[in-house]
Order: structure tokens, then sequence, then C-alpha cells
């Protein structure tokens, strides 16, 4: 299984850009020689227990059995065919699937490439309703400050619009309506201020806004914000009543990452349309799906267009549904309620320790999500290192330094996590920038 064939590191150094990095100063990169439950093998010699699930999508950790025959069984049958006048078993299987764990509203299903993608489809859909309604004004998205919906154009157009890494794009993109972002922390009193601030942006904004678009429950990139459910109703409710669409972004949050499948669970609410990608093919492959309901579904159908104007080359991917079938089947199966109740704990107890640090700012835990932030920014490159020496793989942002870890990860892989991330920072302050 371990590759013996040495990885180009030079050739990739000048030729391959990998993400949010320089070509002239980039970061550097750890050739990978493969992977196994929640371990990472790099072709150096090390092992790495993960804790970033890569990018929060292998729930399942790397090279799972079943996993792995779902895609075998696909492959001896058809990796690819095209969506547009032919459908597959994996595909209206995963749908079904979708369909029955969503909340019930949402009864129509998009599948795409990626959460970008899926965010896009979200907001092509807003649109073309309330134009399908003969309703032309409906031309703006509302969103909170700190949010972060993906990469491609109308995704960065509704992220945070001043300190998100999309703002030098901002003479380029639609200009969309912002609202404070969420203050009231998950285990915090509500703070009712927020729905009258909120209240007076609808009642200002609501004739030109198709739909709000939010991350439920956790602002993720914009800063590992947990934020109060009540803040999530309190946007159902106005939606409700200015007749505005409410768009949920789960693509991070969903598949029981916050402690409840989907994170609007928290506030039990139903979203309009909804995203999901990232753990959707259990780390495996990239795809999304839009999910909406039967009523936007139809309006869509019955206006000028009589379509949704959107048809990815890869949508429905065979091999892609397979393998999300299979992952969706395998979280079922492993109790995953009880995996992230275990992880939330161990989360709580490996990384309280660090809240005694100087540098540190706040713990937080939610789900199966562990935050530390600290004081300055820190040195990415820098403290990648430390942590390879440690025997873990995490990768902060910003001044946040935080795990997503896979479901199967036990009690000491998290411990040994959290003192990895104790340790740098006791023993090398210097992996912060103090500028």
């Amino acid at each position: 299984m371990n590759n013996k064939q040495p990885i180009d590191i030079e050739f990739d150094k000048n030729h391959i850009w990998h993400p949010y990095t320089s070509m002239t100063k980039p970061l550097p990169v750890y050739p990978v020689s493969h992977a196994e439950e929640n371990f990472i093998y790099l072709q150096s010699g090390e092992k790495l227990t993960d804790g970033m699930a890569s990018w929060w999508s292998a729930i399942h950790g790397y090279n799972h059995p079943r996993l792995n025959e779902a895609v075998t069984k696909q492959l001896a049958k058809m990796s690819h065919i095209m969506f547009g006048g032919l459908t597959h078993e994996p595909a209206v299987e995963l749908c079904k699937l979708l369909v029955a764990i969503t909340p019930e509203p949402l009864q129509k299903v998009f599948l795409a490439d990626s959460g970008s993608v899926s965010v896009e489809v979200a907001i092509k859909m807003a649109l073309q309703y309330w134009l399908s309604q003969g309703i032309k004004g409906k031309s703006k998205l509302m969103t909170p400050n700190k949010g972060y919906h993906g990469d491609t154009f109308a995704a960065m157009s509704v992220c945070d619009p001043v300190n998100s890494m999309h703002s030098m794009y901002q003479g380029f993109l639609p200009q969309h309506v912002f609202v404070p972002a969420p203050q009231s922390g998950f285990f915090e009193h509500f703070d009712e201020n927020e729905a009258h601030t909120l209240r007076d942006y609808f009642v200002r904004h609501h004739h030109e806004v198709a739909a709000f678009i939010v991350e439920p429950i956790v602002q993720n990139a914009g800063g590992m914000n947990f934020y109060h459910p009540d803040y999530l109703k309190t946007v159902r409710t106005l939606c409700d009543e200015f007749n505005v669409l409410l768009i949920c972004d789960e693509i991070a949050t969903g598949f029981g990452r916050t402690g409840t499948l989907f994170a609007v669970e928290h506030a039990n609410i139903n979203p309009d349309i909804m995203c999901i990608g990232k753990a959707l093919t259990g780390g495996y492959m990239t795809l999304s799906a839009t999910l909406t309901t039967n009523k936007i579904a139809i309006g869509i159908s019955e206006g000028e267009a009589g379509v949704l104007m959107h048809g990815p080359t890869f949508m429905g991917n065979p091999l892609a549904c397979a393998v999300a079938c299979a992952s969706i089947e395998l979280l079922q199966a492993n109790n995953w309620q009880n995996q992230v109740a275990v992880l939330n704990k161990t989360l709580n107890d490996s990384l309280l320790p660090c809240q005694a640090l100087e540098s540190v700012i706040n713990v937080r835990v939610l789900g199966a999500i562990g935050v530390v932030e600290v004081n300055q920014y820190v040195d990415v490159a820098l403290i990648q290192q430390r942590f390879i020496e440690y025997g873990v793989w995490i990768r902060p942002f910003g001044r946040l330094i935080y795990l997503m870890p896979p479901y199967i990860s036990t009690p000491d892989d998290i411990k040994q996590l959290g003192q990895a991330i104790f340790d740098v920072l006791t023993q090398y302050p210097e992996v912060l920038k103090h500028e």
C-alpha cells in the first residue's frame, strides 16, 4: 500500500498551485503515501492522527472497506453517465435517503458538483422563483456578516464583505444586504436586541431581498462562531412575515457535526432551500445537493423559463452517488449520535487546559467541533511543522486552532490532538505572529 515512488516535491512547488497559498512564497506541503482509518501516513515515515477530517468531509476516516466496496461495485457498472435525459439507481437511492433524513418540507433534490456550486444553485433557485411569480424587484440576498459560503462568484458575494478572503473582489461582485453577525453564544442567553435589529433590516429591505442565506448555528470559516438557536428561529419567523426565502447552508454542519443530524434541528426550523456537501460522500468524492420545497420547485417550473437554469456535466455522478449512499447508511449504522457525544466530551476534556494559557482567548466546543482561539495570528507553516513533530495533522487559520476530527477517532486520539495544541502553544510561542 505504501507508495515507494518518491513524490516530486520540486515539481509540486514550481507548478502546482495549492489552495490559499502563494506561488512565490508557498506554504510547505507534505507528501502523503496513504491514509487509513483516522491516520495520515507521510512518505517520510510519520504517522499523523488526523484532526481535520480532510476539511471536515472524511467523517468515517480513510480507506473504509464499506465505502471502498460501494465505489468498486459501481465502477464495474459505469463510472459516469450524463444526467440529462438519463437516470440511474445510485442517484435515485441517494435522493430517497436525502428526502428521508432532511427536514420534511424539502422534497426536491438537485445534485451538484461541490459545496460552492450548491450555493450557486440555491441562489439561482431563489432568484428564479420570484421571477416566476412575476416579481422582478427581489434581486438581492440578505446574509450575516462573518459568513462564508464558498469560492465561486455568487457564493463569494454573500461571504463577509470586509474581513473575508474574498473582500478584494467586492468591486466585481453583486451587492447584497449584510446584517450584523450573530452575537449571542450557543450556550448563552439570547439577546432580544438582535431580533429587533434583524427586524429593522427586514422592514427596510424585504422588498428587494429574494432570500436570507445563513450557515445554521456555526459560522465556520468566519470565525467558528457558535451562535444561539434563537437567532435562527428569529430569521425563520421574519422570512415568513416578510415573504423572503430562507437558504440554510449546511455544507459544513450537516451529517451530525454539530450534535444534530442537521444544524437547523437545534432551532427546530425548516429552510426553504438547503445546501449540503463535504461529508455527503464521507470524503471520498466531490458531490453536493441543493434541496428545496415543492412550492419553490413548482413555482420555477411553471414560470417563464419552465426549468431551473443549471446543469453541471458531472451532475449525479454514479460513483459519487453510490459512495454517498454507503456513507449515509454507515453513519446510521455506526450510531453517529453516540460517536459525536463521545467526541464532544473528549474535546471538552482535552482542550480545556488550553484555556489557562495567556495566548488563548477562548476554548469552545459544539458537537464534534473544538476550537482554541488565540490572541495572535498563527504562523501556519511553522505551527504545522511543530504539529507533525507531535504526530498530528491540524491546519489552523487566522487566530483559530480548531479540530473537526473523523467520527471514528478514539478518546486517546482526541487527547493526543489536544495535548499537541497545548504543548505547541506552551513550548513554541513563535508559532504565533506577534505583530
